[in-house]
């Protein structure tokens, strides 16, 4: 995994989470299996094994290709544009509490 193949590493921002959980399922109810966090605009969203998805309806609806895990222990990123996961040397890791 090399984040040299992603050709959007340049859209990755100084983001932070802006919520502990994934912010669609808490507003309205729902529940989710792991996170995922936006690294555009640092939004949680589920993953694609929860009911919702929202980590995936969040890139359809902003375009913001690059997510990083927010699950303990994982510091994979992703690029939904080039369909790659992929890790970056020195990134900061992200858990929820």
């Amino acid at each position: 995994m090399s984040a040299s193949a992603c050709s959007h590493l340049d859209q990755a921002g100084d983001v932070a989470p802006r919520s502990d959980g994934c912010e669609d399922c808490l507003r309205i109810g729902g529940r989710w299996v792991h996170l995922r966090m936006c690294m555009s605009c640092g939004h949680v969203g589920c993953c694609d094994n929860s009911p919702n998805r929202h980590a995936t309806a969040h890139f359809s609806s902003q375009h913001h290709p690059l997510i990083q895990s927010y699950e303990p222990g994982e510091d994979w990123w992703y690029c939904y544009l080039d369909d790659l996961a992929f890790l970056v040397d020195g990134a900061p890791s992200f858990a929820h509490p």
